[in-house]
C-alpha cells in the first residue's frame, strides 16, 4: 500500500489510515514482543542501536504526542515518560540506563494510545487549512515513524548473536529477469538537461523532500543494476583494502582503525566468503546487491572501478524523470504503487538477485531502484532551495551539513507507504548496520576504462 493522492477523498483517506495503523502495529509487535522474551527485548546489542523496548514505546510516545496531543488536542497521557522517549535528550548508548517502560507495560501503553486515536480520527478534519492535519499529514507521518522504526529494529536484530528470532517468509520476492531499455547493458546514459528534483504536491512527504525545483545536469552514465556482492568481492581480491589510492583520507583512518578488510558480517571461510544474516551464517550469494557497506568503501569502490557515486541529482532523475513526458514520476515505474516491482515490505529478509524486478525500471531502463538495498550518493545533506522546517526542525534540519550522506531507495526492509521515488535518508559515512549498498556513475567525459584495473 502507498500514501493517498493528493486528492484523497477524506473518508477513504481515513479507512486507509486506519487500516495502516493496524499494519504497521502488527508489524511492529512481530519484531518484538511477539518473538522475544523480556531480557532480550531491554538489552541493548550495540551502543549504536537502543534496547528494543526503547524503540517499542517510543513509536506510542510518538504517536500520542503527535496524534492525541497535536491532531486531535487531547490532554497528555503521560507526560513523565516523554523525556525517556525523546530521541535528541538520551543517546542510543545510554538508553538501557533510563527507567524504561518494561515490555508488558509499554505494550500496554501503547495498546491505549493506539485506542484512543482510533476514537479520534472520525472526528479530526482533513479538509482544512491546518497543514499539520490537511490531507491527513500528521497520520502518515506517524505511521511512516513507526516503519522508519520497524526497519531500526531489523537492524537491531542483524546485530543480535542469540538463536534466530525472525524467518524468511515463505513467498519470497517475485524473480522478473531481463526487460526494460538498456537490457544487456551495464550502465545507461542520461542526457543533459533539466529535470523536476524533489515534490511539493505529494500529501505525505517529509519537509526535506520540499519543494519542487529544478536541476540542469550534465550528461552522464549510470549502473542498471546495484553493485553485487560478487563484483564487490573482486575489489576485496584486488587488494582494495589495502591500498590507500582508492580510499577517502578519512575513510582510510576509519578502515585502518578499525581493521576493515570486506562489508559488516561477512567472514572468510577457506576459500569462500560467508555472511552472518539474522543469526544464520551462509554463503554470500555472488547475484544480490553487497549490503552493510559504509560510504566509504562505497566510494572507494566505484574510484576503483574508475567510476564514482552518483550525486543524489542523478541519482533521482535516473530514477524518476520521464523525458517523455517531460515530468517527474512518484515511483520509477509510474505514479501508482503497484506489488511486483520492487523488493520491499520485508517480502523477504535480504536483497533480491540481479535481473529480479524488471517491471520496476524507470523510463530510462535503470532497476531497482527502489528496495533491496539502501543506495549511497556522493551528496552531503542539505536543504532543497526554499526549504522551510515542518513540523518540527529536530527530523530534517539539524542535520544539515557536510557530516551527513544521503542514501536513497529504500531498502528490502522499507515498507512501500514509507519510500517513493522523492524520498530522502541521510546517515554517517561510517554507518554499516544499516541495509545499505551502492550503484556507480560516471561523467560522460571520463574513459569507461577503469583506474584500477
Amino acid at each position: 500500500m502507498s500514501a493517498p493522492g493528493p486528492s484523497a477523498d477524506e473518508a477513504a483517506l481515513k479507512e486507509l489510515i486506519a487500516d495502516e495503523l493496524g499494519a504497521v502495529r502488527d508489524r511492529s509487535l512481530r519484531l518484538t514482543t511477539d518473538v522475544l522474551a523480556e531480557d532480550e527485548l531491554t538489552a541493548q546489542v550495540s551502543p549504536l542501536m537502543s534496547p528494543l523496548v526503547w524503540d517499542l514505546a517510543h513509536v506510542g510516545n510518538y504517536e500520542e504526542l503527535w496524534l492525541l496531543r497535536a491532531a486531535a488536542g487531547r490532554e497528555a497521557m503521560r507526560p513523565e515518560i516523554d523525556d525517556l522517549y525523546d530521541a535528541f535528550e538520551h543517546p542510543r548508548s545510554e538508553r538501557p540506563t533510563l527507567p524504561l517502560l518494561k515490555p508488558e507495560e509499554a505494550r500496554s501503553y501503547i495498546g491505549t494510545v493506539r485506542s484512543k486515536v482510533l476514537d479520534t480520527l472520525s472526528s479530526v478534519r482533513f479538509d482544512t487549512p491546518d497543514p499539520l492535519t490537511s490531507g491527513g499529514f500528521v497520520y502518515g507521518m506517524v505511521v511512516q515513524h513507526e516503519h522508519m522504526h520497524d526497519e531500526t529494529m531489523l537492524a537491531t536484530h542483524q546485530l543480535r548473536r542469540g538463536a534466530p528470532a525472525l524467518l524468511d517468509p515463505t513467498a519470497e520476492p517475485l524473480q522478473v529477469p531481463g526487460g526494460g531499455a538498456g537490457e544487456g547493458a551495464d550502465e545507461v546514459l542520461i542526457e543533459a538537461g533539466p529535470f523536476q528534483m524533489g515534490t511539493s504536491d505529494e500529501p505525505w512527504a517529509y519537509d526535506n523532500e520540499r519543494p519542487v525545483h529544478i536541476v540542469d545536469l550534465p550528461a552522464y552514465y549510470i549502473d542498471v543494476e546495484p553493485v553485487t556482492n560478487a563484483a564487490y568481492t573482486a575489489f576485496i581480491e584486488a587488494g582494495g583494502y589495502d591500498d590507500p589510492r582508492w580510499w577517502h583520507p578519512a575513510g582510510w583512518e576509519w578502515r585502518s582503525t578499525g581493521g576493515k578488510r570486506a562489508p559488516a558480517f561477512w567472514e572468510r571461510d577457506g576459500g569462500q566468503w560467508l555472511r552472518r544474516r539474522f543469526g544464520r551464517t551462509e554463503p554470500v550469494p555472488p547475484g544480490e546487491p553487497v549490503q552493510h557497506v559504509s560510504w566509504y568503501e562505497a566510494d572507494a569502490y566505484a574510484r576503483w572501478a574508475g567510476k564514482r557515486l552518483p550525486t543524489e541529482a542523478e541519482w533521482e532523475k535516473a530514477a524518476r524523470w520521464d523525458p517523455d513526458a517531460g515530468r517527474s514520476r512518484r515511483y520509477p515505474w509510474g505514479d501508482v504503487y503497484e506489488e511486483g516491482r520492487a523488493n520491499l515490505g520485508q517480502r523477504a529478509l535480504h536483497p533480491s538477485e540481479t535481473g529480479s524486478y524488471a517491471a520496476g525500471a524507470s523510463a530510462y531502463g535503470v532497476r531497482r531502484l527502489l528496495g533491496d538495498v539502501w543506495e549511497w550518493t556522493s551528496s552531503d545533506f542539505h536543504g532543497y532551495p526554499g526549504f522551510r522546517s515542518f513540523p518540527y526542525k529536530e527530523y530534517s534540519e539539524v542535520f544539515f551539513g557536510p557530516d551527513y550522506k544521503v542514501l536513497r531507495g529504500g531498502s528490502w526492509a522499507t515498507h512501500p507507504l514509507a519510500i517513493r521515488g522523492s524520498f530522502r535518508n541521510w546517515d554517517y559515512p561510517i554507518r554499516r548496520q544499516i541495509f545499505s549498498g551502492f550503484r556507480c556513475a560516471r561523467s560522460v567525459a571520463r574513459s569507461a576504462a577503469g583506474e584500477g584495473r
